[in-house]
């Protein structure tokens, strides 16, 4: 299940070559960085929790078993580090203000006109848009290939739950990006 790969640096890692896990990292930054700017939506809370990862992943190496595959382990890490620092701002900024901070397939015709670039443009832009969990999920099963069960690993959220949220995501997608397009001909035209 582990990619070779990985399972010879985790044991190189493991073994005392700490140089290893630069490969490790090198492998999994934009990802770990992408699940942690999904949930905190700022640049340097993400990368100070993407850094935070693999801290931890570096520190509990050990503990990696490989029952499952190891993004899903280093993706479990990121995604319980970046809800934490969530809840921890939560609390700062009830403490520091007094206040309680509340917080299918798409196809368009339109969208495949667009070059490549700019395609990626309009689905990240309205990725950044979607609620933090449903961001998550649809980065993690259509950026980074995820199974279900392995974003229910990741999550800790049941089955069903995850697939009602990636529906979810999916209408929630599908609404931004044809609003986007529609403003894109009105300026055009």
């Amino acid at each position: 299940m582990i990619d070779l790969d990985d399972k010879s640096n985790i044991r190189s890692v493991l073994d005392g070559d700490t140089s290893s896990f630069s490969w490790i990292v090198e492998k999994y930054k934009d990802m770990v960085f992408t699940v942690c700017f999904r949930i905190l939506r700022q640049r340097e809370d993400a990368e100070d929790a993407a850094q935070n990862v693999f801290i931890k992943a570096f520190r509990n190496l050990h503990s990696f078993n490989g029952d499952s595959k190891f993004s899903t382990w280093l993706y479990t890490i990121a995604y319980r580090t970046a809800i934490s620092k969530t809840q921890l701002q939560k609390i700062e900024t009830v403490s520091e203000d007094f206040q309680i901070d509340i917080t299918t397939e798409i196809s368009f015709p339109q969208l495949e006109l667009l070059k490549e670039q700019e395609q990626e443009l309009y689905v990240k832009q309205a990725i950044s848009e979607l609620p933090e969990i449903e961001a998550v999920i649809i980065s993690l099963f259509y950026l980074d290939e995820n199974s279900i069960q392995e974003i229910v690993e990741i999550t800790n959220l049941t089955t069903s739950n995850v697939k009602v949220k990636l529906h979810r995501a999916r209408k929630q997608l599908k609404n931004k990006l044809e609003a986007m397009l529609q403003q894109e001909t009105k300026s055009i035209i």
